[in-house]
């Protein structure tokens, strides 16, 4: 039959809709034509296919050859469609059984000895090919990736030959199994820090709630170790949460099954444009935002930050979410991230510091301070002075707790709010704050002044809220008192200053 379907996959940003590579064999002189909105990468696969089926001892068909990827209107791109492009001239052409393919999803990129590649976006495909009951067959490397979602049938493939072969019923493709969840990680130890204590502090409470974070301090005094060490005190991702982080990382190649489950940490330049924060681009792709889902999202020496580039942060700090709409494509992407960032209190990084090594003018230090606007320092719920480390602190034993130490309190203090509330304090509705969140009558009345004198917002108001929820959570107790308020307070004066 000169006309054959192979099922495979495109991407449209967190979805896998189903594409259908329909390639028909028509009479006249040798010619490929490829329809169906590709783009550049999916157009050079005719000349990857041809190299691949005549370098693995098939047939190039010398016939009109005319492909179409549907449906039409979703624009296709990258390699992922070489593969069932080449079983459809096969089959088509019948050199593979055409009845053979169906049940089946097929993605890989072909190289031009019919060694397949691997691919992008495995773990979103293989979400979406277990809601059809599907089989899918994957180059060796996206499999491991994709037997993650432990639902679709996943096979794993070297090369076009052995697809070829299974197909064929001669000898059948290995079916792959996930790997087991990595045991231990990798991130620095909280004890390396010396001294510090109250931005040690700070971060504790910040990992216990999930609150947003900032340091403000001179150069090298612990600011980005601080911030380093706060994925290790976060306790492992649920499953849920690993795939949806993993099928985001996967859409950027970025995802390696063994680090499966382990909490993100995204650290980019100062330089980054908003595409690459915020995510973008003519086929819209995620940001560093949407690759810290359910991580850490940090940003050293915040201020560098373009100032569009910090605002567009506003939103995804609310929601969770990003949306990105282009003249021709819209996507939407999970950025339920952690936010922590570090600045200097001005210019040279030494304002205030008492020997006296700032030389920078008050006009030069408040434009330095004005590239972070109001409404953004509104919605960090901890702003933290870290001050100069002297040099005897620094030759004294360490002084804290190692992180396997606070990351037992933090899982106790998470595992209140899971009892309680069904997610982490930073999460919480204003009606939750409400439930959840009210103080005692002292506490009541010292948030009150607080609130007046220094003149908080309404959202830095609740912010306070969810952080004396936090501090309770670690201390054991049921009820916010005024000690747990007056603590969450003293991290909001900075930015009020």
């Amino acid at each position: 039959m000169p006309l054959a379907i192979v099922k495979s996959r495109g991407l449209d940003g967190l979805a896998a809709p189903e594409v259908a590579a329909e390639i028909h064999l028509a009479n006249g002189l040798p010619s490929i034509t490829l329809v169906g909105l590709p783009d550049t990468e999916v157009k050079e696969a005719r000349d990857r296919v041809r190299a691949a089926l005549i370098n693995s001892g098939f047939e190039f068909p010398g016939r009109r050859i005319t492909i179409n990827l549907a449906p039409a209107d979703l624009p296709k791109e990258s390699g992922r469609f070489d593969l069932p492009i080449a079983l459809g001239i096969l089959a088509a052409s019948g050199q593979i059984p055409e009845k053979a393919l169906a049940g089946y999803e097929f993605a890989g990129e072909l190289s031009l000895s019919g060694e397949l590649r691997p691919i992008r976006g495995a773990l979103a495909m293989a979400l979406a090919a277990d809601a059809r009951g599907h089989t899918l067959v994957l180059p060796e490397a996206s499999a491991r990736e994709a037997a993650l979602a432990r639902g679709p049938k996943i096979l794993a493939a070297t090369s076009l030959l052995q697809i070829c072969a299974h197909l064929s019923g001669q000898s059948l493709l290995p079916e792959c199994v996930p790997q087991a969840a990595p045991t231990s990680s990798s991130y620095p130890d909280l004890s390396e820090v010396r001294g510090q204590t109250q931005a040690k502090r700070a971060l504790e409470i910040a990992a216990a709630g999930a609150h947003s974070l900032l340091f403000s301090g001179p150069p090298g005094s612990g600011k980005s170790m601080l911030a380093a060490r706060l994925p290790g005190l976060l306790p492992p991702l649920p499953n849920h949460a690993a795939l949806e982080s993993a099928a985001v990382l996967s859409l950027s190649g970025q995802f390696r099954p063994e680090r499966f489950g382990a909490v993100p940490y995204r650290s980019p330049h100062h330089s980054a444009s908003a595409a690459a924060l915020i995510g973008g681009g003519s086929v819209p792709r995620p940001g560093e935002i949407s690759l810290a889902h359910h991580g850490v999202l940090f940003l050293d020496e915040l201020p560098e930050f373009d100032r569009r580039v910090l605002e567009s942060l506003r939103e995804p700090l609310e929601n969770g979410r990003i949306h990105i709409s282009r003249a021709a494509r819209q996507a939407e992407f999970p950025a339920r991230f952690q936010f922590v960032a570090a600045m200097n209190p001005c210019p040279c990084g030494w304002h205030g510091d008492p020997s006296g090594r700032c030389r920078c003018t008050p006009d030069r230090v408040s434009r330095y301070r004005e590239k972070l606007s109001g409404p953004l320092l509104d919605r960090i719920d901890l702003i933290v002075e870290v001050p100069a480390v002297p040099p005897a602190a620094l030759q004294a034993a360490p002084d804290g707790d190692p992180s396997m130490t606070v990351r037992e309190r933090i899982a106790r203090a998470r595992a209140m709010q899971e009892e309680r509330q069904g997610k982490c304090n930073a999460a919480l509705s204003v009606k939750e704050i409400d439930r959840h969140c009210a103080p005692d009558a002292a506490g009541a009345a010292l948030l009150e002044r607080a609130a007046t004198r220094l003149n908080f917002s309404a959202r830095a108001f609740h912010r306070i809220q969810k952080v004396a929820r936090s501090i309770a959570d670690l201390a054991g107790d049921s009820r916010i008192n005024a000690a747990h308020v007056a603590e969450a307070v003293q991290y909001r004066r900075h930015g009020q200053a």
